[in-house]
């Protein structure tokens, strides 16, 4: 059954739901998400889901556990459930890239946090969060069965 895909804003991404959690019985979810250069979440473990990432363009430097990965258009990862993981997107145009999940937790998570994309492409960047706005992010995330453990990547070739 086709419909047309939901599109919201979470946190400076924006998420395309393909599939949602709620079309099938296995709740498998994949989001499709439109990331600006730097982004990156902070280090993060999912207790009850594997998080599969697909690039689709760009570029994105993985951390999975103990080990990094450089993905580009058409690579694939998998980060296992109890493992920190996090990306940061390298490539300067931005990237787009696919998570696939089988529990719901991170749709519920993007649902929650996330707001209805008023227009096309990314939203206006709102910079590093503030103190409250990272407990908030941190209080939602344990509510939907993710543990945040470290801070975002970052660009070390970055100019300063």
């Amino acid at each position: 059954m086709m419909s047309k895909p939901e599109q919201l804003w979470f946190l400076n991404t924006r998420v395309t739901v393909r599939v949602a959690a709620a079309d099938g019985a296995n709740h498998m979810t994949v989001l499709e998400h439109e990331a600006p250069y730097g982004d990156s979440p902070p280090l993060h473990v999912h207790a009850e889901e594997d998080e599969v990432f697909h690039v689709i363009a760009g570029e994105l430097r993985c951390r999975v556990g103990g080990r990094e990965f450089s993905l580009r258009a058409g690579d694939t990862v998998r980060a296992p459930k109890d493992v920190p993981h996090t990306y940061l997107v390298v490539s300067p145009e931005g990237a787009r890239f696919l998570t696939v999940t089988c529990v719901g937790h991170f749709e519920r998570l993007v649902r929650a946090l996330g707001r209805p994309a008023a227009h096309d492409g990314l939203p206006v960047a709102s910079g590093a969060p503030t103190p409250e706005q990272a407990t908030a992010l941190a209080d939602a995330c344990l509510a939907h069965g993710i543990t945040l453990v470290g801070p975002p990547l970052v660009d070390m070739h970055a100019a300063p």
